[in-house]
């Protein structure tokens, strides 16, 4: 058995997608009215990476089956045959759905109940797709938009008390709990969404067409989630009220943020690299037209005070790994300049991606040369050499 080989990802073209970045970074042609959200490398059943193995293609999740020694002792003995994580690319051009994901051990309870039930994996009102949580990691690629957690009381009650039409909700979040103050928004008709929203948008209509809305003020993400997501006066969303009360992050180009089980986020706009455990297991809360387990969602969301903590970029340094509490996963930084080298070693399955420039990766036996948006899977136990070829970096994909 080699130790690496040519990865081949899987695009994914949900509508939120947008059309240009990705097909640039991987070099492929792109279609007319298509959109490209998401490049996966992983081992995931509904969208395995392919392996290029004497000129045929395997997929990775076969492949493991098959030389599960590849994951490495360390991987088999905590995440059994599986590779534990997923890497992906986003391009983020209208926002996702509000999401939470789930602990391990509400995955395992909520996988195996539906299962009970007989809701087919496919069914639109399936919630759980496996058995597994879903902590995740994000780098910025660009300047990027996000929420990510519930605001300090006091921030909520500010921003709340400053618009009219919200004045009854600053009340009701001063004589109840923040569970069952957002139970109650998540559940409200459309006769109260409009009571609460119409006159904020018909407020800010003019300056919000003459961008003259800060990208910090909540008011702007309520009327460009409306435009982009073209969300009518009829049917408006209760996630729309979320922008009041939860964090809005900016993150700057190379910096990030870890997202733990319970906390509610959304993508706003952006491209990213996000690292997470292997599951699709997602809980939305709002901003979709897919479907909203409400009993789900308010049994495993985080209604905690959130500070926002920025993961630190990789800046100047040759080979940084991001810091994250993440058992599961950990995303390693690597530099290069032409001719310049670095040995590493991998002691459990990795998979590297080249994110700009080009760079040469061998063991005593093979050698791969990968450019812009190519990639290599990485057995265990190898010990490799990476040499730039074009000045850029990697990322390494790996266990902690």
């Amino acid at each position: 058995m080699k130790r690496i080989y040519k990865l081949n990802g899987c695009l994914q073209h949900y509508v939120w997608g947008g059309e240009d970045y990705l097909p640039d970074l991987l070099g492929i042609e792109k279609q007319p009215n298509q959109h490209y959200a998401e490049w996966w490398l992983g081992a995931h059943s509904s969208a395995p990476s392919m392996l290029e193995i004497n000129d045929t293609q395997q997929p990775l999740n076969a492949f493991l089956a098959q030389n599960p020694t590849a994951l490495g002792d360390e991987s088999r003995a905590v995440f059994g045959t599986e590779l534990p994580y997923l890497l992906k690319i986003l391009d983020v051009k209208q926002p996702l759905s509000i999401q939470l994901h789930p602990t391990k051990q509400q995955a395992e309870q909520g996988f195996a109940r539906e299962n009970a039930e007989g809701i087919d994996l496919k069914d639109s009102k399936r919630t759980y797709k496996d058995n597994n949580h879903k902590p995740e990691m994000m780098i910025a690629l660009s300047d990027f938009w996000l929420l990510h957690g519930f605001k300090a009381k006091a921030d909520i009650l500010a921003d709340l008390q400053a618009r009219p039409s919200l004045h009854t909700l600053a009340e009701k979040l001063q004589t109840q709990d923040p569970h069952a103050f957002y139970a109650d928004i998540m559940q409200a008709d459309q006769a109260q969404l409009s009571a609460w929203l119409m006159p904020i948008v018909e407020a800010n209509q003019v300056r919000y067409k003459n961008q003259q809305l800060s990208l910090n003020n909540p008011d702007y993400w309520v009327l460009y989630t409306l435009d982009a997501m073209q969300i009518s006066a009829e049917k408006l969303d209760a996630g729309l009220i979320c922008f009041y009360l939860f964090n809005i992050v900016n993150i700057k180009e190379g910096k990030g943020i870890y997202q733990d089980a319970g906390i509610p986020h959304a993508y706003l706009r952006g491209q990213n690299i996000e690292l997470m455990a292997c599951s699709d297991n997602v809980v939305r809360g709002g901003l979709t037209p897919k479907y909203v387990d409400i009993p789900e969602l308010l049994k495993i969301i985080d209604c905690r005070e959130i500070v926002p903590e920025i993961i630190p970029s990789a800046e100047n340094r040759k080979i940084f790994t991001y810091p994250t509490p993440a058992k599961d996963f950990a995303l390693t930084h690597i530099q290069y300049e032409p001719a310049e080298s670095a040995q590493l070693h991998a002691a459990n399955a990795e998979i590297l991606l080249v994110m700009d420039g080009e760079l040469k990766i061998s063991t005593n036996s093979t050698a791969l040369c990968l450019k812009q948006g190519e990639s290599a899977f990485i057995c265990a136990d190898t010990d490799y050499r990476i040499e730039g070829a074009r000045q850029g970096y990697a990322v390494i994909a790996r266990l902690p």
